[in-house]
């Protein structure tokens, strides 16, 4: 008798090929630049050019230093969840009763349930590589940022080539840093597999449109559309709103 049925292949196959389309679209197209996550790149190189402008610099290291105490805290998190999915790996005979009371929830073998354990162990596993990369990335971007060049040197080329790569290696960390969180997200929506085929592809598709949606259109996408009207109390005038990068 086959571990799995068809429709939880089919739905596993529904969950990759989502997960993959979209990254490759964020990534990967034109679409893809005029996300939320790529429009920050701009502000990068421009926060770069400001710093060689700075004496005091206490304020980019703030900054740095941020960056990197939040990667670190989803790194962490990272191995608590790996380590909490490997308690279950082996609490299949407790568990399933639980899962077969559920809503729409469907029997399941102790096999199907370790083989999809060890699934959402590799998610987690893969995340976790994603942010201790970016942790580290981030880490050398705080030495360039400690070794950038003095502000009358602001305006050579060495300086702005100095720049240039500081932005570029922040952005890099950045999209580790993004393709982490999109991991955890993905996670989320793979927990549906628990209760049945139909709904890992109901969780699926809501994961994916809750990542779309604030990549493209939430309010914080909105604020760097030419005319964006936001819709809480304090919005900003005319005069202070910005257009967004072109790509």
């Amino acid at each position: 008798m086959p571990v799995f049925t068809l429709p939880d292949l089919l739905a596993f196959l529904w969950f990759l090929t989502a997960w993959i389309a979209y990254s490759v679209v964020i990534e990967k197209t034109a679409k893809g630049r005029r996300t939320l996550n790529a429009l920050m790149n701009d502000y990068r190189d421009e926060w770069m050019e400001r710093m060689l402008a700075r004496e005091m610099r206490m304020v980019d290291a703030q900054v740095t230093a941020s960056l990197q105490n939040g990667t670190a805290f989803f790194a962490s998190t990272t191995l608590i969840a790996i380590g909490g999915a490997l308690t279950l790996l082996r609490a299949s005979h407790d568990i399933l009763p639980v899962v077969s009371m559920l809503p729409f929830g469907s029997a399941m073998t102790p096999q199907s349930w370790e083989l999809k354990m060890m699934g959402l162990i590799v998610i987690f596993v893969y995340t976790f590589f994603k942010f201790a990369w970016s942790y580290r990335l981030f880490n050398y971007f705080a030495i360039m940022v400690g070794a950038a060049p003095a502000p009358e040197q602001k305006d050579t080329a060495e300086a702005q080539a100095f720049a240039h790569r500081a932005a570029q290696l922040c952005a890099d960390a950045g999209r580790h840093f993004n393709r982490g969180q999109r991991a955890f997200f993905f996670a989320l929506g793979y927990l549906g597999w628990f209760v049945g085929p139909l709904p890992f592809a109901v969780t699926t598709l809501g994961v994916v449109i809750v990542m779309w949606r604030r990549q493209f259109a939430s309010d914080a996408r909105l604020a760097f559309d030419a005319g964006w009207v936001g819709t809480s109390r304090s919005r900003p005038s005319p005069s202070r709103r910005r257009s967004a990068p072109r790509s």
